[in-house]
């Protein structure tokens, strides 16, 4: 295959990928609905809203084919649909740790909605102090020929778990192969002192709900 081909078929599998992931882009606008329904459902019966707030995206055609590059798979949608599992993610963001599992298990009373994998980061943290409730669920999107099941990732974590891993992640890239030695066990601690306040704060609002009942 000359070079001229190579960069033909490399413009192709954009050109279908791009096509690929508007499918992806709806996948995340039905779950975004059924979550912001629950958000305000819940609000309304409990006064109480779990869900802070919601944020999402999908993986660009590039950031997806540098992936299975990495991961030495051969480029094609196949394979993309096969071994690629993070193309559309949504990030819930909750105001107390009950709050995140909460969420998730109405989330997987919802008929539509199939849990795939879960990894729970909260009961055991990565060892960098990342805590996070991961989801991959798969969800219907109705086509007007056709009817795809697409994997959408959510990660759910508190308002202070989302502070520590926005940080860390702006602190990761800019300092990587020049932090400081003690770097590493700052950030874990950084994450500890998180995890206490989400403790704390959690206790705080359980003490007021069980005196108002």
């Amino acid at each position: 295959m000359t070079v001229l081909d190579e960069v033909s078929r490399q413009a192709a599998l954009l050109r279908t990928l791009r096509r690929e992931l508007m499918v992806y882009k709806f996948g995340i606008d039905e779950l975004m609905t059924k979550l912001r329904i629950l958000s305000e459902e819940f609000d309304f019966a409990n006064q109480h809203d779990p869900i802070e707030h919601l944020a999402s995206r999908v993986k660009s055609p590039e950031a997806i084919l540098d992936k299975l590059a990495r991961k030495g798979l051969e480029p094609g949608i196949e394979s993309i649909k096969e071994h690629i599992e993070d193309i559309a993610g949504i990030r819930v963001v909750c105001p107390f740790v009950p709050d995140v599992y909460l969420v998730a298990e109405m989330l997987g009373r919802q008929d539509d909605v199939e849990i795939v994998k879960t990894k729970d980061y909260i009961t055991a943290p990565k060892p960098n102090g990342y805590r996070s409730l991961h989801l991959i669920v798969r969800i219907p999107v109705f086509l007007s020929d056709r009817v795809e099941r697409v994997k959408v990732e959510i990660q759910m974590r508190t308002v202070g778990m989302d502070f520590w891993a926005a940080v860390e992640h702006k602190l990761f890239y800019k300092y990587v192969g020049t932090a400081p030695a003690d770097f590493a066990d700052e950030l874990r601690a950084a994450a500890e002192t998180a995890a206490d306040l989400d403790a704390r704060m959690t206790a705080l609002h359980q003490r007021l709900q069980s005196g108002q009942s």
